[in-house]
């Protein structure tokens, strides 16, 4: 039998992912999810439970407002998780702000700053070589 690169547990994560981003983006009424991306699904190994990342735009008050309105739709994006899978035990479903955007542009920023920097020995060394 053949192995697969990646475990049943990956792959349930994966579909997960696209079946809460379809669920936040056409079921749900509040508005405050609206600006919701699904980055990332952690799921455990025996399904039972699911971190769902995400991240939000907005100020600090607007993701907080965010993050109360998924607490309170889980049990429904939950219970139409159970409507779309055909899994014997559905996970438990949490809701998980996403770090790795703000993280990823402060190094992307740090890096640049790198770059734009003149490089002190770069400089001395080009004199030296010049006639």
């Amino acid at each position: 039998m053949a192995k697969t690169g990646y475990s049943r547990a990956d792959r349930v994560a994966d579909l997960i992912r696209m079946e809460v981003a379809d669920i936040l983006m056409r079921k749900i009424k509040d508005p405050r999810v609206r600006s919701v991306t699904v980055t990332d699904v952690e799921l455990t190994n025996d399904l039972r439970s699911a971190r769902i990342f995400v991240t939000a735009l907005g100020s600090d008050d607007e993701t907080k407002d965010v993050f109360a309105a998924l607490a309170k739709a889980s049990g429904f994006v939950r219970s139409e998780l159970g409507r779309r899978l055909t899994l014997r035990y559905l996970p438990e479903v949490a809701f998980i702000k996403d770090l790795s955007g703000p993280r990823g542009d402060r190094v992307l920023r740090l890096l640049d700053e790198l770059h734009s920097h003149p490089d002190h020995e770069s400089d001395s060394s080009s004199e030296k070589t010049s006639p």
